[in-house]
């Protein structure tokens, strides 16, 4: 309940300008869209593997494209990645709460112009760097092949040619900052899909002309369309764009400074994947596309689950935090993280049971043989293990962004960078793209558990007792489920369901999944599962709220 203070009245105010426009008209709506537009956009990424494992297979081409897409992505993530949750949305919804809209539209311009030309800057550099850059990301490129020069080279004219995408995402990626921060979901739930069309679109139809320049056309495709769909929506929520770049505001000395800590976690995170593309490098060209595949499916559950809830949430534990109402921004962050193991471990032991049929089914065809098929298990059934903790990091994260703590997770971050790159020295040459793998997800739960401890104390302890009860509850719930999919697939082993042929992968991948699912719901309810509860009844609320 908010009181009848000035701050109570500012907080009324807040909320009235925040639900202008196109907003979902409940918390269970704005959840529903994000939800939709994750898993629309996870589904699309399936697919987007699966067009390009049908053109490429795991070919030395492929890898080119991977080391070369490393560089674009890095510069997007650590300048617009960086302002979108963790420094500008809090930034904003404290500007228009203490000042006023017409400062929080200030702000939005300053920071926006910010991004663009230092993503500018950022893409000229690279492009002129590339020929340096390049060749340190994957060093064992084309050797196993003979064909170093070659692909290398290659490697270096996608990097430059994908390098028009961060102009686009700067711009864009803060457009969803600024979208997500009114509480308009719409547009930034639809813009992902988009981007996974566009490459798509150039695996199906560009790639047969261009072969693997079609696949980087693609990405910068995609890249327009992730921008260019959120335009319209500006407007609808009020933006009032002003050629500013104002430093010397409070608002953006603060959204900088809040960015600083943000980049150095981010840069960990971009460690991690060159870390892995350098050592799978030297295993094989092969196994470069191999880890990035498997990564690729581990993160279809993760962005369902733990980026859809998260996002969802986050605009809400920054108003909280912003009132400096603790008790219910601990609350949500309980209720939200507790919510998220409900689902992210159940969808993690599921995958590594159904990681060989699902990979068949998702991946094997045209160019993508049995041997690709083999390769991209050995590390999807390792990266899944690990599901939860990646999941769950994304709402804990942005507890500490929500109270403008960007350094916290940031070090974290860092430990589990560190974590991941000694694990992949040691561990690349006896396991190989499995001891990959086996490193980024023992970082993930170092990562997870370290957050948990420092976000407790600092919003003076969870219900510690209400989440043990609530994971030992998913737990047994998953067991069961877990029991349920061993014994049906060996029954439909057994009646000739082979997960080699399509038809046998599509009866496993099917049959197992729903089943398990019914045993893990039915499990939840058995046991008295909060979440199973809270779950109905958010369902519910989005039957009436769409009434």
């Amino acid at each position: 309940m908010v009181s009848a203070s000035p701050g109570g009245e500012l907080t009324r105010r807040l909320l009235r300008i925040l639900r202008r426009g196109l907003t979902p008209r409940t918390a269970a709506g704005a959840a529903g869209i994000v939800a939709g537009g994750f898993i629309a956009s996870r589904l699309l990424g399936l697919l987007r593997s699966v067009a390009i494992a049908d053109a490429f297979g795991t070919e030395p081409e492929l890898g080119a494209y991977w080391v070369a897409f490393r560089v674009p992505d890095a510069i997007f993530q650590l300048l617009a990645g960086a302002t979108l949750s963790a420094a500008f949305i809090p930034t904003f919804s404290r500007v228009v709460l203490r000042e006023s809209e017409e400062e929080g539209w200030w702000l939005a311009s300053s920071v926006l112009n910010l991004i663009a030309l230092a993503t500018f800057v950022a893409a000229a550099i690279g492009f002129l760097l590339a020929p340096l850059i390049v060749p340190l990301l994957a060093p064992g490129l084309g050797e196993a092949s003979g064909r170093e020069t070659e692909l290398q080279a290659l490697a270096v004219e996608l990097t430059r040619l994908m390098l028009i995408s961060p102009l686009l995402f700067g711009i864009s990626g803060m457009l969803t900052g600024i979208l997500n921060a009114r509480q308009h979901f719409l547009a930034p739930a639809i813009a992902p899909s988009l981007y996974n069309l566009g490459i798509i679109f150039g695996a199906l139809v560009l790639a047969e002309r261009w072969g693997v320049h079609g696949l980087a056309w693609g990405v910068v495709i995609g890249a327009s369309g992730h921008l260019l769909v959120q335009l319209p929506a500006l407007r609808t929520v009020g933006m009032r764009w002003r050629p500013a770049v104002d430093v010397a505001s409070a608002g953006v000395r603060e959204v900088l400074r809040l960015m600083g800590p943000r980049v150095i976690g981010l840069a960990a995170a971009q460690v991690n994947l060159v870390v892995v593309i350098f050592f799978a490098s030297f295993i094989s060209d092969e196994a470069i596309s191999a880890v990035n595949f498997a990564f690729l499916v581990m993160l279809l559950p993760v962005g369902v689950i733990g980026m859809a809830i998260s996002t969802a949430a986050f605009p809400q534990l920054s108003q909280q935090a912003a009132r400096e109402d603790i008790a219910s921004l601990r609350s949500s962050l309980d209720a939200t993280l507790r919510m998220i193991l409900f689902l992210a471990i159940p969808a993690s032991a599921g995958l590594v049971l159904l990681a060989q049929p699902g990979v068949r089914l998702l991946l094997q065809r045209g160019a993508f043989d049995a041997a690709s098929t083999n390769l991209v298990v050995e590390a999807l059934t390792i990266y899944a293990v690990a599901v939860w903790a990646h999941a769950a990091i994304e709402i804990l994260s942005r507890g500490f962004y929500a109270l403008s703590d960007t350094r916290t997770p940031v070090t974290f971050a860092l430990v589990g960078m560190l974590i991941n790159v000694a694990l992949c020295a040691a561990l690349v040459e006896p396991l190989g793209i499995r001891g990959l793998a086996a490193a980024a997800s023992v970082a993930a739960i170092v990562e997870l558990l370290l957050l948990l401890r420092a976000l407790r104390g600092r919003l003076e302890g969870f219900d510690a007792a209400a989440l043990m009860a609530s994971v030992w509850r998913t737990a047994l719930a998953t067991l069961v489920m877990v029991l349920t999919l061993i014994l049906l697939l060996i029954l439909l082993r057994a009646a000739g369901a082979d997960p080699e042929e399509l038809l046998g992968s599509l009866v496993l991948t099917a049959a197992c999944g729903l089943a398990g699912l019914l045993a893990f719901l039915a499990s939840a309810a058995v046991l008295g599962s909060r979440e199973y509860q809270a779950g109905t009844r958010w369902l519910a609320g989005m039957r009436g709220g769409g009434e």
